[in-house]
């Protein structure tokens, strides 16, 4: 082969191909901004035939981006690996980012060191800002240097304590937990126990917020206990629940790891599931197909909340303003309520 054929094209090439100009063709790459929707296709028709690939260390150089975002967890390792809820959004995320020619960096921010090892990596310039994961009010307080820092930030769910200085979005859930708690009743259930998220998060407290509200002056402190998500904790909840001694003939549970937990204990207890206790969870996870009975769950929208989440940081790190977004879940209904 001839130099000339082993030449790396070039944007103008591109442009060339495109009949277009070479501004044209940036703007495409970079997200396709001003561009009308014939000039955008005959661009992305003559970067497939020509074989363009984007420079990522000259454009980083050009535009002082990394060209990357962080997927900050500020959860256990275990609790990554035992929660699918978290490895879905992540695919979606990375999936939403690729589009826009960005590398999703997964960064596990657990404890003290690990987050401040995150803060100095992060401020250095490596990503161009961050989707937090999980929000645990006292694992939060790290969050103040990336924003002195002016990292842009996004969180699932509303980071108890910087609600109004993070951008979030998140599930509704005061009205999902509203809606399950109303089915439960609808169902003809009279005694419905509650097993609760963790209370310093924004989901563990609305969830408990939305059965409370839902039921009024029905409402029993007694009929509630706390677990911190994972499937241990809905273990020891429902038995502790069974230990007091107090009647309930549905336990509406924070998520379905949990409830999987809550369904193991009634079954070795002897409850039948639903004709003694309806059990429902929250979520619609890919645990809730497998348990026995397949379990009634409130359906987050994992995959809309992973892109919501990239167009909001996305337009921050283009300079816009931060968004706080609500969506909606579902009920979806199966055999264990």
């Amino acid at each position: 082969m001839s130099q000339q054929e082993r030449r790396r094209p070039t944007i103008e090439d591109v442009a060339r191909e495109a009949g277009v100009s070479r501004a044209t063709v940036s703007r495409v790459l970079n997200g396709g901004n001003w561009v009308s929707d014939g000039a955008g296709d005959r661009v992305r028709q003559a970067i497939k035939k020509t074989g363009y690939r984007i420079n990522a260390h000259a454009r980083s150089l050009a535009t002082r981006r990394a060209g990357s975002v962080a997927l900050l967890l500020t959860e256990s390792h275990e609790r990554f690996f035992e929660d699918p809820n978290f490895s879905l959004i992540m695919r979606s995320a990375s999936t939403a980012l690729a589009e826009r020619e960005f590398q999703l960096l997964l960064i596990l921010a657990d404890t003290t060191v690990e987050q401040r090892r995150a803060v100095d990596f992060m401020t250095a310039g490596h990503v161009d800002g961050a989707l937090v994961l999980s929000g645990h009010r006292d694992r939060l307080a790290f969050l103040d240097d990336l924003l002195d820092a002016e990292v842009p930030l996004i969180a699932v769910g509303a980071p108890l304590g910087f609600e109004s200085r993070v951008a979030f979005v998140q599930a509704e859930d005061v009205d999902g937990a509203r809606m399950m708690t109303r089915y439960l009743r609808d169902s003809g259930r009279r005694r419905i126990a509650h097993i609760a998220g963790p209370q310093d998060t924004s989901g563990g407290t609305g969830r408990l917020a939305g059965y409370q509200t839902e039921l009024g002056a029905q409402y029993d402190e007694n009929l509630v206990a706390v677990g911190d998500y994972s499937r241990a904790s809905g273990v020891a909840a429902m038995t502790e629940l069974l230990e007091r001694g107090v009647e309930f003939d549905a336990v509406f549970v924070a998520n379905d790891l949990m409830a999987s937990g809550a369904l193991d204990v009634l079954a070795q207890a002897g409850r039948r599931v639903p004709d003694d206790v309806a059990v429902a969870g929250f979520d619609d996870s890919p645990v809730a197909r497998q348990t026995d009975p397949p379990l009634t769950t409130m359906r987050q929208p994992f995959e809309r909340i992973a892109q919501e989440m990239v167009r909001v940081l996305l337009d921050m790190i283009d300079g816009r303003s931060p968004a706080r977004v609500g969506l909606p879940t579902e009920l979806v209904v199966r055999g264990s309520a």
